[in-house]
């Protein structure tokens, strides 16, 4: 009875790894301990064949594939294997792509257009349209050019956001800005234009629209058109800066005097430099986008294909070389 005692107390149960797990052996009999010392060592040729070797002599397998590492000496210890691969997500098969864009908005994935550095993302939508579509495009129509004329005026008092918003009830109190009907208003008719409220503009604003609406008309008969008299102080056709910086684009310019002194001797009232800049930048007889603006270019093509098109000859209005011409 004692030799069995001595015999079970000198073997003991050894862990053994098969498969993915570390199983435990049944305790062997007497006479094989040889034997089971090279049980044990089998593994550890498979393991050299197929693992990491630390430095201390320790054997690494894969952690994430269940198994484990057998350490020098004959332990085993879990040890997760240090790889340079990132796990990432991927989308299941079957899950739709409009699922993806919850997770990723195309808002995010779209690159933002370049604009001029005086549009911010808070400024107002109608502020934003205007840059985008108006703003710095070459205008040819004579009522066209009116209204931008008289939007020009109103700066003196107002911001563009605030001018534009009220655009449509401008447009309405002054009959679309057709010269030849405003030019027809009466005593009870700008009477009814101060009694309204919504125009915005003050009582000397309203009169100078009026007296510069007869003014131009007086305009259209002796030089054809008032796009051609305009047009004719940048040489028919668009200045192009291309700044860099919005603290480089100018409030006036030696041609926007000339050209606000030539319309004061001719009656028109509220044209100082400054409005009459303001109003050469809207109508594109200046194009002041920035360099870096998606504008900038758009502007100059569209300058290039209304060249190619317009195949009507430009009317030289009587006395128009000698007292518009800017040439130096």
């Amino acid at each position: 009875m004692e030799a069995k005692s001595e015999l079970s107390s000198e073997l003991r149960p050894v862990q053994r790894p098969v498969g993915g797990r570390a199983s435990v052996s049944s305790s062997p009999p007497s006479g094989r301990k040889k034997e089971v010392a090279k049980i044990v060592r089998r593994p550890i040729a498979r393991v050299l064949e197929s693992s990491d070797v630390s430095e201390d002599g320790s054997f690494s397998s894969d952690s994430s594939s269940g198994r484990q590492t057998l350490v020098k000496g004959g332990g085993l210890q879990n040890r997760r294997k240090i790889t340079g691969v990132r796990s990432v997500k991927v989308v299941p098969e079957g899950i739709d792509a409009a699922a993806v864009l919850l997770v990723f908005p195309v808002s995010k994935l779209v690159v933002e257009k370049k604009r001029c550095a005086w549009i911010t993302p808070n400024s107002e939508p109608v502020y934003v349209s205007f840059h985008d579509e108006e703003w710095g495009v070459p205008v040819h129509d004579d009522q066209k050019l009116f209204e931008l004329l008289v939007l020009s005026e109103a700066l003196a008092e107002f911001s563009w956001p605030a001018i534009l918003n009220k655009r449509h009830l401008l447009r309405k109190l002054f009959d679309n800005f057709d010269p030849s009907s405003i030019a027809q208003f009466t005593e009870k008719k700008i009477l009814s234009l101060k009694s309204s409220g919504d125009t915005l503009l003050s009582e000397q604003k309203m009169l100078a629209v009026i007296e510069n609406a007869r003014q131009m008309l007086k305009v259209i008969d002796e030089f054809g058109s008032f796009n051609n008299y305009c047009w004719s102080f940048v040489n028919h056709k668009p200045i192009i800066n291309g700044f860099r910086y919005a603290r480089q684009v100018p409030v006036k310019t030696p041609k926007a005097e000339a050209m606000s002194k030539h319309l004061m001797q001719r009656g028109f009232r509220c044209v100082g430099p400054t409005v009459i800049y303001s109003f050469m930048q809207a109508a594109g007889m200046v194009n002041d986008h920035l360099s870096s603006c998606f504008r900038f270019e758009e502007c100059i093509g569209s300058h290039s294909k209304e060249s190619r098109t317009n195949t009507e000859p430009i009317t030289s209005g009587k006395g128009l070389t000698k007292k518009c011409s800017l040439q130096d």
